[in-house]
């Protein structure tokens, strides 16, 4: 059985903001959503959660440190071999890198905008999360 994460698949979502509680306490009125704090050293983000369980459905992050420069937009996380395979690739077909490619977590990470103007992230696992179980 392997628990291996196809490419492409949408792996998380987030929000980046200037000011995480108030748009952290938005959700929780309009949609229900709990959410539980995550420090971030100094000050936190959070995991939004499905009501009544503790089912990560979503991140609402400050816009600080790392995070400084991404645009407050709801942001899928999408899985890719080679993050900085896949942001050259993006920059060669008329796209823009907005952050990285960096670490983030045990994985990689990459902010882009398409040829469109829609934003996205790329996100390379970690080996050991990427590959098939034997």
């Amino acid at each position: 059985m392997s628990n291996a994460v196809p490419v492409g698949t949408i792996i998380w979502r987030d929000l980046t903001v200037a000011n995480a509680e108030t748009i952290r306490d938005f959700y929780h009125q309009v949609v229900g959503w709990e959410y539980r704090g995550e420090d971030m050293g100094g000050y936190a983000d959070y995991n939004m959660l499905a009501p009544g369980s503790e089912e990560n459905l979503a991140g609402i992050c400050h816009a600080r440190d790392s995070n400084a420069d991404l645009p407050p937009h709801w942001l899928i996380y999408i899985a890719v071999a080679d993050v900085a395979k896949s942001a050259a690739a993006c920059a060669a077909l008329g796209g823009k890198i907005i952050s990285g490619p960096r670490p983030m977590g045990a994985g990689l990470f990459c902010a882009i905008q398409d040829p469109a103007g829609a934003y996205c992230a790329l996100y390379q696992l970690p080996e050991s999360a990427n590959q098939p179980e034997d």
